[in-house]
């Protein structure tokens, strides 16, 4: 008998992880923040529920007895706790015990590394609030499952991307010249909900996996591939020193971080296979009527 999946937080990546397990057999059921949003799925045929993580409902409880949980829902936007998981593991509290969680972290909460390889066993140094309430929400839902001898596993994410979720819209803007841009790493939708999928059912996971595709690269390396799958022009280059003056401080807090993601444990362990283990194959899918004319490197 199939395990029971629900999905809360059922966005971008959640609604096609949903997809694929009902195509699997699995019974799914998905939660959002809002009436409008939970109509929206029902109307595609998946069961989902409203839960509002910012409000603390002593009331409320879910029909997770032996279900796996997949956790997507984001921190808040400000602070370095993440209060909305804290409110979650209270309402675990009062529900009946999952198998097991599958949490989407971010690669983020290693920090910057100047460049360097980062693996599951290098230093967490968490460098901006978004990363530190990531972190906190990890710890969080760690401490509990241990307590309550639940199993727990971390996919820690960097950028996605996938159909209609490509920066076209940013392509005017300009990007960090080659030489300065910083190391940054990317998943496709797809191979992460494959990985969600492997880590709902693997016998006897790990606690962490990075889960990323193959190649690091840059910033401006992803979105002058863009560009060109897009058929459009790829944006003007500045300096870092240029950039201070121009971009707003989120792109710049993402710019002061390089690092490359090793995804050996999510290869090997894990075993998710890769549909698009570099920009190219991915990007080639995203924009499957576009001709690619961009340099080897991507």
């Amino acid at each position: 008998m199939n395990v029971k999946r629900m999905i809360i937080g059922c966005g971008y990546v959640g609604y096609r992880l949903a997809q694929a397990e009902q195509a699997q057999g699995y019974e799914v059921e998905a939660f959002v923040t809002s009436k409008e949003k939970s109509q929206q799925l029902r109307a595609k045929g998946l069961a989902c529920s409203v839960l509002n993580l910012d409000q603390v409902d002593n009331e409320n409880t879910l029909n997770s007895n032996n279900a796996v949980i997949h956790y997507h829902v984001p921190p808040p936007s400000q602070g370095s706790e993440d209060l909305r998981m804290r409110h979650f593991v209270q309402l675990l509290d009062r529900s009946a015990a999952p198998k097991r969680i599958v949490l989407i972290s971010t690669t983020g909460v290693y920090g910057n590394t100047h460049g360097e390889w980062v693996n599951e066993d290098s230093p967490t140094h968490p460098g901006t609030d978004r990363a530190k309430r990531r972190l906190d929400a990890e710890q969080t839902l760690s401490k509990w499952c241990d307590e309550k001898q639940i199993e727990l596993v971390i996919l820690r994410v960097p950028g996605i991307y996938g159909p209609g979720r490509t920066p076209e819209a940013r392509l005017n803007k300009p990007v960090i010249n080659k030489a300065e841009a910083p190391y940054s790493n990317r998943i496709h939708v797809d191979d992460l909900v494959a990985a969600c999928i492997r880590a709902a059912t693997i016998p006897e996971p790990l606690r962490i996996y990075n889960t990323v595709d193959d190649q690091p690269s840059t910033m401006t390396d992803y979105f002058n591939a863009v560009a060109d799958h897009a058929g459009m022009a790829r944006p003007t280059t500045i300096t870092m020193a240029e950039a201070q003056a121009c971009m707003s401080p989120a792109m710049l807090s993402y710019l002061g971080e390089s690092r490359r993601i090793g995804n050996q444990l999510m290869r090997e362990h894990l075993g998710v296979k890769l549909r698009y283990p570099n920009l190219r194959a991915g990007l080639a899918h995203c924009f499957q009527n576009k001709t690619y004319s961009g340099d080897n490197n991507h």
